[in-house]
């Protein structure tokens, strides 16, 4: 978002805020100033009423983490410089499989969405003894020189003993975040389940470089206010966890009898990626959904909690409902709330006793569609509470990829129903699962043989509309000039009056008097008098083009 809006009391009722609970939002300045304002207007507009917020999107947080941590080696640039060398040139292409005798080529590495570099990563792992060969070739002028800034970053990487342990370390990191993303990459609701995701993947970044004694039995809250830069939580540099592909490096290396890798470059190794991770824990504290009370408390509608930790789970309950409450989002006040909690209770002593619960899987049975067989009949207050709180959002993807959908179908001068009945029909495909899945149903078949006469008779509705907008503006034109016209006309008689007066009395003043004086006040009663015909002239003018028009719109359709 490039500008920050403020919502008029008029916008936030056409758009009714009251049935938004939720904002997921990406995280610049602008957008929680945006936030900010949206908040105020909304407690203006409905009675001090507050959106429920669960912080930025999870998903942006986790991206934008990564990217901070690893900046520190700008892997990225060596990364972007593979790919780009080979990409536009097909002369270098030809002599890198004559010289490599490989026809496999690195990846495009994607600047917004760092943990989407995993198979990039990976490719250039493999092709890198093949990038060295091309990069000696050319130093050996075997090959002709690029001559390129691509090039001379990878003669630079080429240089660096511990290449391959950082992309081995950037590798073993971004695979403890794909799983989570992966999972999180859907439009079901899954908010009850991200506080728990969230803690596993934070720890097993923890678990990387702080003490075990730290780690084992921290919570949520205690990891997101963890102190990392603590010496006494961190472990010591040479048993940081840099994963085992970069181990494997780094012995292969110390060990080889031409390395001039020394203990002490190690140890500045083993620093750097302590710092790394710290880095990416220390943006993840300060952006993570984790540190919200509602998404650890939204845990409760979790399955596998409620049937492990039901006492537990009531207690979330009671969290999430005086958050309502103390928001004005929740309809019947403190009644509807003891209402709910009471269900709430009910239903984790009678029903949660089976072993669905224990086993519920959320990549395997939507929660929605799971709560719904156990709740709608039964506990209907609770049910209605628990729509809201699964409408929370977990992130933007859904958004992003309607973005992305929009742009594939976009084409020249398309108007806004194309562009709406085209994402309708593929939101529809994605649904049935693609294209040839698509029921053909008769209604379909009758609406595809009616499309040509529905589009004329859509185009003559549209015809008569814009004939009938024509003329509503056409006639709201006239009214507005015959009103202005009235109001000409009554300051006319006003000015009319007020000469004719002020000339009466400046003749009544002259008879007194005699000489110069008289005559002083006889030429300015016989000015005021002149300007007065000329008013009452203007205003006969006046008055028949007020009956002209008149007349005109009373014979207007």
């Amino acid at each position: 978002m490039s500008a920050v809006f403020s919502f008029s009391q008029e916008c936030v009722q056409q758009l009714d805020l009251r049935n938004m609970i939720s904002i997921s939002m990406d995280g610049p300045n602008v957008n929680w100033k945006f936030l900010s304002m949206l908040q105020q207007e909304h407690a203006e507009a409905f009675g001090s009423a507050q959106l429920i917020v669960v912080g930025s999107c999870g998903l942006h947080t986790l991206h934008n983490a990564f990217k901070c941590g690893f900046s520190v080696w700008q892997l990225e640039k060596v990364l972007r410089a593979i790919h780009t060398l080979f990409h536009n040139s097909p002369a270098r292409r030809e002599d890198f499989c004559t010289l490599t005798k490989t026809s496999v080529f690195p990846l495009s590495f994607c600047g917004h969405r760092w943990i989407e570099n995993l198979p990039v990563v990976d490719r250039a792992i493999a092709l890198w003894p093949m990038i060295v060969m091309y990069v000696d070739a050319v130093t050996q002028k075997k090959l002709p020189s690029p001559r390129t800034s691509s090039y001379d970053t990878l003669a630079e990487a080429r240089n660096d003993p511990l290449i391959m342990a950082k992309l081995h370390f950037f590798m073993a990191v971004s695979r403890s975040f794909t799983t989570f993303l992966t999972k999180y990459q859907t439009d079901e609701p899954v908010m009850p389940f991200i506080s728990k995701d969230l803690s596993v993947l934070m720890k097993s970044l923890l678990k990387r470089f702080i003490k075990a004694e730290i780690v084992d039995d921290i919570t949520a809250l205690q990891m997101v206010k963890l102190d990392t830069n603590a010496k006494e939580a961190r472990v010591h540099v040479k048993h940081v966890d840099i994963g085992l592909g970069a181990e494997a490096i780094l012995k292969e290396r110390q060990s080889s009898r031409n390395s001039n890798l020394g203990e002490l470059s190690v140890l500045v190794f083993r620093k750097d990626c302590m710092d790394c991770l710290t880095n990416i824990v220390k943006k993840m504290q300060d952006k993570s959904p984790l540190k919200y009370t509602i998404v650890r408390q939204m845990a409760c509608l979790d399955p596998q909690n409620m049937f492990s930790d039901p006492g537990l789970c009531c207690e979330r309950m009671k969290g999430v409902v005086q958050r309502f409450l103390h928001d004005h989002q929740l309809s019947g006040g403190v009644s509807a709330g003891d209402v709910i909690v009471q269900q709430f209770g009910n239903f984790l002593s009678l029903e949660t006793k089976n072993e669905s619960f224990s086993s519920f899987q959320p990549m395997q049975t939507r929660l929605d569609v799971f709560l719904h067989g156990f709740l709608h009949q039964s506990y209907p207050e609770l049910w209605a509470f628990s729509r809201k709180l699964l409408l929370l959002s977990h992130g933007q993807a859904t958004v992003e990829r309607g973005f992305s959908v929009n742009k594939e179908i976009e084409a020249d001068n398309m108007k806004e129903d194309t562009v709406v009945a085209q994402r309708m029909i593929c939101d529809y495909v994605s649904v049935c699962g693609g294209v040839l899945k698509v029921p053909l149903t008769k209604e379909l078949m009758a609406a595809a043989a009616s499309a040509r006469s529905q589009y004329r008779l859509h185009l003559e509705q549209e015809k008569r509309k814009h004939a009938s907008t024509a003329l509503t503006e056409k006639r709201k034109v006239a009214e507005d000039y015959l009103e202005q016209l009235k109001k000409k006309k009554k300051i006319l008689i006003e000015v009319a009056n007020s000469l004719e007066k002020d000339a009466d009395k400046l003749a009544e003043q002259a008879e007194g008097k005699s000489g110069t004086l008289m005559a002083q006040l006889i030429t300015k009663s016989n000015v005021l008098r002149k300007r007065y015909k000329e008013k009452i002239t203007e205003l006969k003018e006046v008055e028949k083009d007020l009956e002209d028009k008149s007349a005109e719109l009373r014979h207007m359709p």
